[in-house]
This record gives C-alpha cells, sequence and structure tokens, in this order.
C-alpha cells in the first residue's frame, strides 16, 4: 500500500476517533498536551554525534529501557540515546528517569509527520520496545537505510495476532515486519509469531524479558519508609498492597479485606490503580463501602504528623489510595503481601517483576496472557500462587498472614527467579551492535 492511500485511510480513522479523543480531554484529561510534537515538531537534537532512537508506548516499557540504557552507554559511549513515548504517562516517566537526555513524544505515523520526526532526531538505528511498530514509520526507515530492532517483543494471540490477521492489515504486516532488522523476542512462542507475521526467520532470536534485567533486588528502596511514616502505616501491622489494579478489581479487593478485617484487625490495604485517571473514581469507591480513603497526595512525606490511622473510623478504614505517580515500588517495599492487578479481570495482567526482586509473596489472577511466561515461570517455582476469584483471593490471603514464614520463603524463591532470568538487555543490545556494523560489535563489551 502506498503512503499516499495510508494516509488517507489514517484520516479516516482519525474521523472516526475524533468524538473520542474530546471525550477523553474533556472529561478524562488526557492528551491535552504534545500534538506538536506528535505531528512530528519534535525539538531538535542537538549535536552531530551518533544516535539511538528508543520508543516505549506507556509507564510498563518506559520503565523497561532503564537496563537498555545502561548498557548501550557502556557497549556505545559514543552515541546519544532519545527516547519516546506515546501516552502521558510514559512521557512523564520518561522526563523523571532521563533528566538530562532528550525526550520526545512518538510522531503520529502520517508520512509527513514521520519524516519531520526523522529530520530532527537523525538516528542511526531506532529500537521500539514490544511491538510499537508502525508501517509509515518503518517504511520510512527503511528507505533512509536505518535499521529498526524491535526488543522485549510479544505477540499476544488474543489482542496482536487477530488485530494484525484482520484482512485490511494482514499484508501491511507482512511488509513491516520483513523490514524489521531485528527481532528480540521475548520466548519461543512470540518469535514463531513474528515469524508468521513476516518476519525474516534468520532476524528474529529469543533473548527473555529485559524486565528482568531492570527490577531492583532489594529488600527496601530509598523512600520507603518516608512513605510508610506520611500514611501511618506501622511496622508490625501487616500491609496488603494491591498494585497495579483495573476496573472491577477494587470492589472484589475491598469486600476481600473487609472479610479479613474480622480475623486480623490490625491488617493494612493499600490500593494503587495502574490509570491515574481512575484514582477520583476508586477514592469514591473506597468511601461507598464504608471505609475512609487516606490518599497520598494529602498525605506527602513532608506533611504534618496527624496519625490519620490512630482516630475513630468505621471498620476497615483508613484504606490507603496510591494516587501519585511513580511510588508503586515503595509501597511494594512496604508490603508483607502483594496482589498484581488487572488479573482478576480480563486485563492481561500486570508486571510481577518488580514485586518479585523485592522478595515479596504475592498472588494474582487468571488473567495473565502479557506476562504470561513470568507467571508461569513463578509458579513453576512455587514463587506466586493464582488465585480465581474473591473468595480465593481472601482465602490465599489468609494463609499468608497465618504462615508469615512461609510467605516469606515465597518471597525469596521470587527473588532467585528474577536473579536466574537475568541477561536478556546484553543479548539485545548485540543484536543492536551487529546491526550498526560499524565496528560497534558484540565484542565492545
Amino acid at each position: 500500500m502506498s503512503p499516499l492511500l495510508l494516509n488517507v485511510l489514517y484520516v479516516l480513522a482519525a474521523l472516526l476517533y475524533l468524538p473520542f479523543l474530546v471525550y477523553q480531554m474533556v472529561f478524562l484529561k488526557k492528551n491535552r498536551r504534545g500534538w506538536r510534537q506528535r505531528f512530528g515538531g519534535l525539538p531538535r537534537r542537538e549535536g552531530a554525534g551518533p544516535c539511538i532512537w528508543i520508543h516505549a508506548v506507556s509507564l510498563g516499557e518506559v520503565n523497561a529501557t532503564q537496563s537498555l540504557v545502561v548498557e548501550i552507554n557502556k557497549r556505545l559511549p559514543g552515541y546519544d540515546v532519545v527516547i519516546s513515548a506515546t501516552t502521558d504517562t510514559g512521557y512523564a516517566a520518561a522526563r523523571r528517569h532521563y533528566p538530562q537526555r532528550h525526550v520526545v513524544r512518538y510522531p503520529l505515523d502520517f508520512s509527513f509527520a514521520v519524516n519531520r520526526a526523522f529530520d530532527r532526531i537523525r538516528p542511526d538505528a531506532v529500537i521500539l520496545l514490544e511491538l510499537e511498530a508502525w508501517p509509515n514509520f518503518v517504511t520510512i526507515a527503511a528507505r533512509r537505510n536505518i535499521p529498526v530492532g524491535i526488543a522485549n517483543g510479544r505477540l499476544t494471540e488474543e489482542k496482536s495476532m487477530r488485530r494484525f490477521g484482520l484482512p485490511v492489515v494482514r499484508s501491511l504486516a507482512r511488509q513491516m515486519f520483513s523490514r524489521i532488522t531485528w527481532t528480540a523476542a521475548q520466548n519461543e512462542e512470540y518469535a514463531a509469531r513474528f515469524r508468521k507475521l513476516g518476519a525474516r526467520a534468520e532476524n528474529v532470536t529469543v533473548t527473555g524479558t529485559m524486565k528482568y534485567d531492570t527490577a531492583l533486588i532489594a529488600e527496601r528502596v530509598s523512600g520507603d519508609w518516608e512513605l510508610g511514616g506520611a500514611m501511618g502505616i506501622e511496622p508490625e501491622a501487616p500491609l496488603f498492597v494491591a498494585g497495579s489494579t483495573g476496573p472491577g478489581e477494587e470492589g472484589m479487593l475491598l469486600d476481600a479485606y473487609s472479610e479479613l478485617r474480622a480475623d486480623f484487625p490490625t491488617l493494612r490495604l493499600a490500593i494503587i490503580p495502574r490509570k491515574p485517571e481512575r484514582f477520583a473514581e476508586v477514592a469514591r469507591l473506597i468511601e461507598a463501602r464504608g471505609h475512609v480513603c487516606l490518599c497520598r497526595s494529602i498525605r506527602p512525606d513532608d506533611a504534618p504528623t496527624t496519625d490519620v490511622a490512630a482516630t475513630p473510623q468505621p471498620a476497615g478504614a483508613p484504606v490507603i489510595l496510591g494516587d501519585t505517580m511513580g511510588e508503586l515500588r515503595k509501597f511494594y517495599a512496604l508490603a508483607d503481601l502483594v496482589f498484581v492487578g488487572r488479573s482478576l479481570v480480563p486485563m492481561g495482567g500486570s508486571d510481577m517483576i518488580e514485586v518479585a526482586a523485592l522478595a515479596r509473596p504475592m498472588c494474582f489472577g487468571p488473567y495473565t496472557q502479557n506476562f504470561a511466561d513470568v507467571a508461569e515461570t513463578l509458579l513453576a517455582a512455587k514463587a506466586a500462587v493464582r488465585v480465581g476469584d474473591r473468595a480465593d483471593l481472601a482465602r490465599v490471603v489468609r494463609e499468608f498472614l497465618r504462615d508469615r514464614d512461609a510467605a516469606s520463603e515465597m518471597g525469596r524463591r521470587a527473588q532467585d527467579v528474577v536473579r536466574k532470568n537475568r541477561g536478556a538487555t546484553q543479548r539485545t543490545v548485540d543484536l543492536l551492535c551487529a546491526s550498526l556494523g560499524d565496528g560497534a560489535t558484540a565484542d565492545n563489551r
């Protein structure tokens, strides 16, 4: 398909999407900024040195870039690294992680926007995290002889393969994936799917997931005690943290918590929703269930030390709401046990590796397609428990609380899983160096 025809199709799709976009901007307060950059008006990269452009869609992918950037700096010290993101949360995280680097928005896939973006960044190679490949972007990169690689490659059967298998999209996908210079797939199943979509077999390599490399192996993290003090979390009171939750899960968690408080009256619950636009919704739900909602946003580390937790409250309260960005790891470090969210509802699951790296006992629901390999590895090592519903969740949490030694041993096994599965980042940068082909080889370690 010609770029002109593809641009026309994008315009038609944009017109259909416009009402939803307006709704997001007005009511959800999303996608209000960065439109000049999305149309290719990126700030120009300074200097004339070589450059690697790394693109990560949202928060999770941006977090996964950290070990990659460190390895590139070590192996290719003369190269600039530019980071781009698509979502507002991803862009904010990239600015936070890389305050001294060139951080930009990813351009929409109109050919004029992509050409403007390439002119301003002038990359020597592009790395796309997981699957953020678009036809015009890949085609224009190929015409400019810029190698494009996919790192941490992942293709789900339920979503990605179905989308790329649509009649209108199938031929476009084959052309696009055939132009990808290299693909670092997380496992052999994903690798086979990339080949099925048109990636050349010799260009697809199984490297594992880089998220094991990014995870911080530790017992504590910087700022966790300050967070605990601000939220009135007593060290001797068990803390149950539900991280990256999705719609429908918070109600189940609150029901399970109310049930558990009968046997464990000092138990505290902290809920950290995955999407910031849901903070207010979850706060209302917590209060509707008869709990006092204690928001992190109104209790910063330097707030007055009025002990909300010590004042008389309805049973099961206060429930802590993590309504700030970038503090999930601190909550996990304070936890005695963790539920990993978006897994009791069919949303594909959230990242379990950070929990494992902190040696915290964890459970998650049946829907873990986004992290299927990680979930199965943890379950096989008896380093996590899968729960089926709210009643099952309450039962498992009760078991964790009754046998703290067994729970701690489960956390240690999870941490061992992280240690044993590191190395994907080095293997990915091997592929990058080989694609540059100018002396930047895998031997430059």
